[in-house]
């Protein structure tokens, strides 16, 4: 079975709010065996519209990656992301 990635694009702002769903997000992303591949680093834009904050993080499948964004730990952390940032994200099936 293939892995997966959690591919988000984020403008944070309200940073105090965003540290909480940071530190809960982690927290459900270990929990579910994913590991962050980049958060936060340099990018480069190419296409489409620009966000300062993008987040790779690979799971051992894309169930796991689901199954961690429908958690009580992530929901809960994502009520912190609500209102503080404007989030785009996707879980995408890796290639074999």
């Amino acid at each position: 079975m293939p892995g997966a990635y959690w591919i988000a694009h984020v403008t944070v702002s309200d940073d105090a709010a965003y540290a909480k769903y940071a530190a809960l997000a982690t927290e459900a992303i270990a929990a579910h065996g994913g590991k962050f591949l980049a958060r936060g680093g340099k990018a480069i834009q190419k296409e489409g519209r620009a966000h300062p904050r993008n987040v790779v993080a690979f799971f051992p499948s894309l169930d796991a990656a689901n199954a961690c964004y429908d958690s009580a730990t992530y929901q809960e952390a994502l009520s912190h992301a609500k209102g503080a940032s404007e989030r785009d994200l996707v879980l995408v099936e890796a290639a074999e």
